[in-house]
Formats: C-alpha cells, sequence, structure tokens
C-alpha cells in the first residue's frame, strides 16, 4: 500500500512502487521511478529522471537528482539512479549526470550516505559504500566496493578509488587511491592496507599476507610501476585480489597516491 501525506506534491508522470512512504511537504517531480518498500522523509525534492531502487530510506530534507553543477549543463536529458536498499541521510544532495560525462550518475546497492554529503555529476559508486558526513565528491568520480570515506573528506573530480580502500576523515584526495589500503591527509598519502577492514570482510590471513607484499614491492622500495609490477608478477602469488591491486595501479589516469 502507497501511503502519501497530503501535503506531498507529486508529479502524475512519476512511477511509484507498492509500499512506498511519502513523507510530508516532499516534491516529486516527472519521469521519476521509485521502488517498492522505499521511504521519502519530509521535505525532500526528487527532480527528473531519477530512478530509485527498492527498500531505500531517504530522510528528511534530501536533494535528489538536481541539475550539475557544471557550466557545460546546458539542460539536456540525464539521469541519476540510486541502488536497493541505499540509505541517504539528512540534507545529502546528489547531482545528475553531464552529457560530457555520459550522462548518468549512479550509485550502487546498500550505499549508507550520512548527512550533508554531496555526489556531483557523473559519479558512480559500487556496492555497500559508507560516506561519512560532509563527504564531498567533485564530478566523474568512481568509487568501488565496500568503501568507506570519513567526515569531511573532499575528494577531487576524476578521481577512482578502488575496493575495500578507507579514507580517513579531513582529508583531501586529489590522485586514485588503490584498492585495500588506508589514505589520509591533506594531501593524502598512503599508510599501509586497510587491515582491520580487510579482516572485518573476511579476507583471508594468506590473502593479507600476498597483498602486504605487493604493497611493500610498490609503495616501500622505491620502483617505477613497470618495475614494481614485473616484480609482483615474480615474487608475489597471483591471487585474484593481488591481480586487481595491480591492474588498478596500472591503469590509472590520474596518477596513484603514494
Amino acid at each position: 500500500m502507497i501511503q502519501i501525506h497530503p501535503t506531498a506534491i507529486i508529479d502524475p508522470l512519476a512511477e511509484i512502487d507498492t509500499n512506498v512512504t511519502i513523507g510530508p511537504y516532499v516534491i516529486i517531480k516527472s519521469d521519476v521511478c521509485i521502488g517498492s518498500g522505499t521511504t521519502i522523509g519530509p521535505y525532500t525534492t526528487i527532480e527528473q529522471y531519477v530512478n530509485i531502487g527498492a527498500d531505500c530510506q531517504i530522510f528528511q530534507y534530501a536533494s535528489i537528482g538536481g541539475a550539475p553543477q557544471d557550466l557545460k549543463f546546458h539542460g539536456e536529458k540525464t539521469y541519476l539512479k540510486i541502488g536497493r536498499g541505499s540509505i541517504i541521510r539528512e540534507f545529502v544532495t546528489i547531482n545528475r549526470g553531464t552529457e560530457f560525462g555520459g550522462g548518468l550518475t549512479e550509485l550502487g546497492e546498500e550505499n549508507y550516505l550520512m548527512a550533508y554529503t554531496h555526489i556531483a555529476h557523473d559519479c558512480k559508486t559500487g556496492k555497500q559504500v559508507i560516506l561519512a558526513n560532509n563527504a564531498t565528491l567533485g564530478g566523474h568520480i568512481i568509487i568501488g566496493d565496500n568503501v568507506t570515506v570519513g567526515g569531511l573528506v573532499a575528494i577531487h573530480q576524476f578521481v577512482q578509488i578502488g575496493d575495500f580502500a578507507y579514507i580517513g576523515g579531513k582529508s583531501a584526495v586529489v590522485k586514485d587511491i588503490p584498492p585495500y589500503v588506508i589514505a589520509s591527509g591533506d594531501r593524502a598519502t598512503l599508510h599501509g592496507l586497510n587491515n582491520v577492514g580487510l579482516k572485518r570482510h573476511k579476507f583471508s590471513k594468506s590473502t593479507l599476507q600476498q597483498l602486504k607484499k605487493a604493497y611493500r614491492i610498490v609503495f616501500r622500495i622505491g620502483l617505477t610501476v613497470k618495475q614494481a609490477t614485473e616484480r609482483v608478477k615474480a615474487e608475489v602469488e597471483q591471487i585474484p585480489e593481488v591481480k586487481n591491486f595491480i591492474k588498478f595501479i596500472v591503469e590509472s589516469n590520474r596518477g596513484v597516491t603514494r
């Protein structure tokens, strides 16, 4: 059963699935799809061309799908997609994509966006990403699965963050962050593997040992990327996590945080 507060303003062209709850003074514009079991808190605004998955929770005063803050944007039809089971807290702002950036901003499943988080145009996040209070993402950022970003972190546009990385609070990130590591500071630098996070996600002792070897070769002994890659292939067991670690570094366009 759909529950809609009488003060909510909903465009007739919006598509609302079953068991959706819409609170007071919510504004939902045309070409919006909202999945079953989702809750929309008071005073939230959902702009055009937004698709919200099932079982999401959007708290009061969120602004979802606003026009990109980009001077190249001239009103073209672009989109925002929010994955199933995501939680979006108070005063979060998420912008749609731009034509230049592919036309889509996309959040993966079960993301947790704490209060005042901002996600700019054309960003993409994986599953189970946590963005703490006031985390700010510039445009075109790609974040992998199971990443945690601390409070008051600013990430420069076009940066990529690898799977299972952890970024400490009050950091400024201007280069790519490899998977499985901890980074923090202004400007952010690496501080080893994200051992606590990896153990919580049931990474085996053997996997952690191989990742530690690869990390040391790449970042601790002064080799070039090419030299380090060759040495990792020769000296470290080529488990999927090690391959992912090296692939990310080799393919980085912006340069990797060290």
